[in-house]
């Protein structure tokens, strides 16, 4: 078979093209495409998408598995205007309900009795598969008091307008337990307990393989628990704030670091959007342009993905560097957020220009709305 390699990419530098090479040049790829939005990452680019035959890679899902959104619209008899008045309250109250920020727990007491039964269903279906004895005692320790958090970095959550219309899109992923779970198989996949900054395979048959395909699943399913259990406590905050009862209709789940297998091979998703045929998409650009929702054209040259967001177009240190408070601030007018020197690496002038990100991958998604953000949390 032939490999088919794919360049989307928007202003990638060097670094990003090399690392795209490094892993795609690998004998087991058999085609691999680079999103819009791609940027350097850690030992594969963010925006990287990567088909194999009989292999995975963990370092190719990187540190946040199973990071994604949830995007619903909540109903309700001129909420968007309600909401928007009350915009302020509805910030703070969120504000304690949802621990945000990096090393942020959260209280068992805190958490609703469903996602904690949904928990604990999820670990006893982990338990059946292949599995390290020493990560079960770690998930049975840790991962409870991970729900319902935020985190940090591009993590957020936002209420949004489109038209007349009020929308939540929350962006999350396995917190802390995805992160420990990237470095234990990495370093398993080298057999190294440092200076693993490479690619390492691990054959996907193998019992580490199928360890590693077993705990993949559990973090996919826990960030989407995740996910939903900060909805629950955004929509109580409305509710109590409003002083009335909302309805909601999802949009869709989509995690955009994971590795499935289809047809026989391994899908391995770095900071891309799955985007087959008539699949529903949420691509996010920054804190104050937005979100689309989108619907997948199923393009094979896309290996059928998308951005899945607008991309850095400065690391974390150059932004710090480069943009003052000052700019932050007059860049967020009008919107309801954490403007910091704290998360001045999240200011929109970090990130690449997401309208012309989605004009680059037109053939992959048909734009179906625009979500404009009023509030904006991060930690």
């Amino acid at each position: 078979m032939e490999k088919k390699i794919f360049d989307h990419s928007i202003d990638a530098d060097e670094e990003t093209l090399t690392q795209f090479k490094n892993c795609y040049s690998q004998d087991f790829v058999v085609a691999a495409a680079l999103m819009p939005d791609a940027h350097k990452g850690y030992v594969a680019p963010i925006g990287a998408v990567l088909i194999t035959k009989d292999f995975i890679v963990p370092a190719w899902v990187g540190y946040d598995v199973g990071c994604g959104l949830i995007a619903l619209r909540i109903k309700g008899r001129g909420i968007l205007e309600i909401a928007r008045k009350n915009a302020e309250k509805i910030y703070k109250k969120v504000l304690e309900k949802v621990p945000m920020g990096v090393g942020e727990y959260n209280k068992v007491k805190n958490i609703s009795s469903q996602t904690v039964e949904k928990f604990h269903k999820l670990l006893e279906k982990f338990k059946k598969g292949e599995h390290d004895k020493n990560i079960l005692r770690y998930l049975e320790s840790k991962a409870l008091k991970h729900l319902g958090t935020l985190g940090g970095g591009n993590h957020f959550i936002e209420l949004d307008s489109c038209g007349s219309e009020l929308w939540l899109v929350i962006h999350s992923g396995s917190r802390g337990i995805g992160h420990e779970i990237a470095k234990k198989y990495m370093i398993k996949a080298s057999s190294r307990k440092k200076g693993f900054e490479e690619t390492f395979p691990i054959k996907a048959d193998s019992k580490l393989g199928k360890e590693y395909l077993n705990i993949l699943d559990f973090c996919l399913e826990y960030a989407l628990l995740n996910r939903m259990e900060i909805a629950k406590k955004v929509l109580e905050s409305v509710e109590e704030v409003v002083g009335k009862k909302v309805s909601t209709q999802f949009w869709a789940n989509k995690n955009h670091n994971h590795v499935v297998k289809e047809d026989g091979f391994f899908v391995h998703r770095k900071g891309a959007t799955p985007a087959k045929k008539g699949e529903k998409g949420i691509i996010p650009g920054n804190m104050r342009d937005g979100t689309y929702l989108v619907i997948g054209k199923g393009n094979p040259e896309f290996l059928f993905s998308s951005s899945h967001g607008a991309g850095r177009i400065l690391s974390r240190k150059e932004a710090k560097r480069k943009i003052s408070i000052e700019q932050f601030r007059e860049s967020m007018k009008g919107i309801h957020a954490n403007i910091s020197i704290k998360i001045i690496d999240e200011a929109p002038m970090a990130y690449k220009n997401i309208d012309a990100i989605m004009e680059a991958q037109k053939e992959s998604v048909k734009v179906v709305k625009k979500l404009v953000p009023f509030i904006n949390w991060k930690g």
